[in-house]
């Protein structure tokens, strides 16, 4: 079987010193989890389908006949699989297929597979993909790889002929009866796919550990892998890194790190963290040959704990939230402490910074719009600025500026959550302002996109929400912040304007909890009057989902993190409005 894996690719001219098991995943052995997109902008990784019997991959490229031929077969056995617990992926490692083009080859030959676009070819050069129409059979249990090569043998180059042998349903059919799969490798016919890193596995070792991969470090990820960071370990050093290797390879492979959840199709923003493909693949593919030390100094060992108190600089305000004794058990309801504005007069607040104090036990913090003071109200209706796992100091954009006026209390939403210690909660917000004398040019507005009446069936993979929010007034978009708990699965953002037309703002395929990410357009966008603005929310409340708390249960909106919400914020101004002229509606982009 070996041996006949490496005849196929030595027809690429790559050597037999070079097709191991870091290239050719054989029968037997255990295929590596990873996660990618397809033509549709949906997530997909391998494992979240532990609970299939089976997953068939079949490598999936335009334009090739022999795929095209194939792929109604695969229909055919889907049909007859499908309710067995078999799931049917299509996988295109082509260098030439965008999304664009692999979506539109789909639409043409009507190909309702999902079709994962291997845009890095990690993962394509991982299983060893020699040809397109090669199918790989991998059972859950074990996620051990049990069938490689073609569905049968009907095809070959510009002809059919009468299967003689089912290698695909023979092998589900032996999985799913638990039994060995006689013929776990056969040879088949397919289009070449180009490969150009494969047979560079030697020089892949001399990649620059002092030049390369250290500077890359240095640039996207110590920020957070430093002592004192929010990472759980520290960059300090190559042996570090080289310990966490395979480590890293995982999370780059599932794209779990960096922790960037846009998909790359839709939008360009000022605080992406996501590695290009190029990048990830010299990371991969450096961790691949060893990680090796090379010559050169060590950067890392260079870099000095970031150990400045606030990262925006001093505040012009620091106010001290109320202490709080969290218990170490229990629900404890949002608290709303009000603090009396010291400033004694009106300031327009131009950025937020939020340090939290019993950091293990605070899903949020946030600063409401303010509340005048004397008034019982706690809830205002918009907020300022927040703070949950993984946001960044909010800094608004420039020119821009939210009045806070001197006869106004500060209002805190503050979310405990204990976690089995007692401690008491010290937590602090930097204010940054300027003077009404000097205000920015435009008043910034929040508004937020959300459906209150769900409810999430139990079991359910995936259930979805639309709210639809027109536009009266033309709007410059500056950031948007989807917002859900433990079940938020995907979010997506799209504007229709006037003339029809029809464009994905943001799209988030896979959300996740622990990083509550503002994405900040490099060009904020203009939506003019006219236009809506559709927010369609998806949750998991299955119980593949790892974070579900209680699958058995339906979920509804609540505060609490085991209940859910599902909101898409959106931080924006009026074309027609600055601080001189201020608009007369209310501050919601449907009013």
């Amino acid at each position: 079987m070996k041996d006949a894996i490496k005849r196929a690719l030595a027809v690429l001219g790559i050597s037999a010193a070079l097709s191991g098991a870091a290239w050719a995943i054989e029968p037997g052995q255990v295929v590596d989890n990873f996660r990618l997109l397809d033509q549709a902008g949906k997530s997909h990784e391998l494992y979240y389908l532990s609970d299939m019997k089976a997953v068939v991959i079949m490598v999936q490229g335009n334009g090739c006949p022999i795929v095209r031929q194939a792929l109604p077969a695969l229909a055919e056995v889907r049909a007859k699989y499908r309710a067995q617990g078999v799931e049917f992926l299509l996988l295109n490692s082509n260098l030439q297929d965008t999304r664009e083009l692999v979506a539109k080859e789909a639409a043409d030959f009507k190909i309702d597979f999902p079709i994962l676009l291997d845009e890095s070819q990690l993962i394509g050069e991982a299983l060893g993909v020699v040809r397109t129409s090669e199918v790989f059979v991998i059972e859950p249990k074990g996620w051990k790889l049990k069938y490689r090569g073609p569905m049968d043998d009907r095809l070959s180059y510009e002809r059919q002929r009468p299967a003689k042998h089912h290698y695909l349903t023979d092998a589900l059919d032996a999985v799913l009866a638990g039994k060995p799969v006689k013929t776990p490798y056969a040879d088949g016919v397919g289009c070449l796919v180009n490969f150009p890193e494969r047979d560079r596995k030697t020089s892949h070792a001399q990649i620059s550990y002092s030049n390369q991969i250290a500077p890359l470090l240095k640039d996207r990820c110590v920020v957070c892998h430093q002592v004192g960071g929010v990472g759980p370990w520290a960059m300090t050093s190559h042996a570090m890194v080289k310990g966490f290797a395979p480590m890293i390879r995982e999370v780059l492979r599932t794209q779990r790190m960096p922790p960037w959840h846009a998909d790359p199709h839709y939008g360009t923003f000022h605080n992406a963290r996501a590695l290009t493909n190029d990048e990830r693949k010299l990371l991969v593919h450096w961790i691949e040959a060893g990680a090796p030390r090379g010559t050169g100094d060590d950067p890392l060992l260079a870099i000095k704990p970031d150990v400045k108190e606030w990262k925006h600089g001093k505040p012009d305000l620091i106010v001290s939230v109320p202490a709080f004794d969290i218990p170490a058990t229990g629900v404890i309801e949002y608290q709303y402490p009000r603090v009396k504005n010291p400033l004694g007069r009106d300031v327009w607040i131009t950025a937020v910074e939020i340090h939290p104090g019993a950091k293990q036990a605070i899903h949020h913090i946030i600063v409401n719009d303010p509340v005048i003071a004397g008034s019982t109200g706690e809830r205002s209706g918009g907020n300022i600025a927040g703070f949950a796992p993984g946001m960044e100091p909010i800094v608004f954009p420039e020119n821009t500026g939210v009045l806070f006026p001197k006869d106004a209390d500060f209002v805190f939403q503050m979310h405990y959550t204990p976690n089995g210690q007692a401690v008491t909660d010290h937590s602090k917000v930097g204010f940054y302002f300027r003077e009404a004398t000097d205000p920015p040019k435009y008043p910034l507005h929040l508004t937020a996109l959300t459906d209150f009446k769900f409810e999430i069936p139990p079991g359910a993979k995936e259930h979805t929400t639309v709210v639809t929010r027109p536009i009266q007034r033309d709007m410059l978009i500056y950031n948007i912040m989807p917002h859900s708990h433990l079940r938020g699965r995907a979010g997506t953002m799209t504007a229709v304007y006037p003339d029809g037309r029809q464009e994905i703002l943001l799209n988030v395929p896979k959300y996740d909890f622990n990083w509550q990410t503002v994405y900040e357009y490099r060009e904020p966008r203009t939506i003019s009057a006219g236009s809506k603005l559709i927010w369609s929310f998806t949750w998991d409340n299955s119980p593949q989902n790892p974070g579900n708390p209680d699958p058995t249960k339906p979920v509804r909106w609540g505060d609490q993190t085991f209940e859910e919400m599902g909101i898409g914020f959106v931080r924006f101004r009026y074309l027609d409005e600055t601080t001189d002229k201020p608009a007369k509606t209310a501050s919601t982009a449907g009013h």
